[in-house]
């Protein structure tokens, strides 16, 4: 329950269980933390959920695992902070980095197209109902609706999702206090995120340029995977020569087709580079600032239900974070859903999740063993 202590022991197993399955990217990341501390648990209810995800969209930085990081900070503070973040990252790091080993053995990724298969179709289904479950709460209210409507146009047109985060935490939070000078807001809340320097000529690998250069990007780094791919390229390839454009798209798809964070990208790119320690401290200066960011703002994140100013902000913010993953999920269905087959996959997951309330982990094992029957029988 929410007001109840949670055991070490119980975040590490539960976010270690997340780092194991939670294919799929953010959004099902998200989708898949909630059915378990909100549904399953109780630790947090709708509303705390949606405040701390809104907290995470906010700052720099891998939102899935900013995420869980809040969640074991309202759990345990530092220790659950530690805990809850470490556990979600591990099973990431060590199998991204198995990636690395073999693509530095072999020279290629190992095929892992029948595994996704059988696990996007589920995904889509786990990240619709997440969405359905949670729209209540975000969206109480017809001018909160109109808000996520107008931001989830916002996001399909390609515009900038900081952008559209805080134009609607500004715009909801004028409404509510009468203020008229929240429009000029937005361009002094928005950080401006340049991609690199200019070009310098190639130097060598160091472990101490490979912990600088991800711990920039960790600091400064909003939106998806694709934005992570600028960075990488703009420093890794362009400015410091380390890598050819063909080696940091496959480093981005080792992140992609393994699941948890999508930012063990950086463990692969450590290992191609610098081997095992190179893997390690590229790792640790990726998700390093996103402990950081969390530890400084997980405090203020209650307090802000206390001001109607602060309150409405959270609340614009709350409504465009689930547009956001409202088009995510449409996004997904239309790489996952390309089959029959995989059609009824992803009907019979939503079905097992809305009308038996089956744990999503066992849904999503399911679709990846559906995906390994397939290649076996080809």
């Amino acid at each position: 329950m929410p007001g109840e202590r949670t055991r070490l022991s119980e975040l590490a197993g539960l976010f270690l269980r997340l780092g194991l399955t939670a294919f799929g990217g953010p959004a099902a990341h998200v989708a898949m933390m909630r059915d378990e501390v909100v549904r399953r648990r109780q630790w947090l209810t709708e509303q705390q959920f949606l405040d701390l995800l809104s907290a995470a969209n906010l700052i720099p930085g891998p939102n899935s695992t900013e995420l869980a990081i809040h969640v074991g900070w309202a759990r345990r503070r530092w220790a659950g902070l530690l805990v809850a973040g470490l556990s979600f990252i591990v099973p990431a790091m060590l199998m991204t980095g198995a990636l690395g080993w073999a693509y530095v053995r072999f020279g290629r990724l190992p095929e892992a197209a029948w595994l996704l298969w059988g696990v996007k179709p589920v995904i889509v289904a786990v990240v619709a109902q997440a969405i359905w479950k949670l729209t209540p709460v975000a969206a109480p209210t017809w001018p909160l609706r109109a808000v996520g409507a107008v931001a989830a146009v916002a996001a399909a047109l390609g515009l900038d999702e900081v952008v559209i985060l805080f134009a609607a935490g500004v715009l909801v939070a004028g409404v509510r206090t009468g203020a008229t000078r929240g429009s000029g807001a937005v361009r002094q809340l928005v950080p401006a995120l340049p991609l690199a320097a200019g070009a310098a000529a190639s130097q060598a690998v160091s472990l101490s340029g490979l912990f600088g250069v991800f711990v920039k990007i960790g600091s400064v780094l909003f939106g998806s995977g694709y934005v992570l791919l600028a960075f990488l390229r703009a420093d890794l390839v362009h400015r410091l020569h380390w890598l050819s454009e063909g080696q940091i798209i496959d480093a981005v798809a080792a992140g992609q087709i393994t699941p948890g964070p999508v930012f063990t990208t950086a463990t692969f790119i450590g290992y191609v580079l610098a081997g095992p320690s190179g893997a390690l401290v590229a790792t640790a200066g990726i998700f390093l600032p996103a402990f950081v960011f969390v530890a400084a703002s997980g405090p203020l994140v209650p307090r802000l239900r206390g001001s109607r100013l602060a309150a409405g902000f959270l609340d614009g913010v709350n409504v465009a974070s689930l547009a956001l993953m409202a088009v995510v999920a449409v996004q997904l269905g239309r790489a996952a859903v390309v089959d029959l087959p995989t059609a009824l996959l992803g009907l019979a997951a939503a079905i097992l999740l809305l009308r038996f309330q089956l744990n999503s982990t066992w849904l999503v094992l399911g679709g990846a063993t559906a995906g390994i029957l397939l290649h076996l029988l080809r």
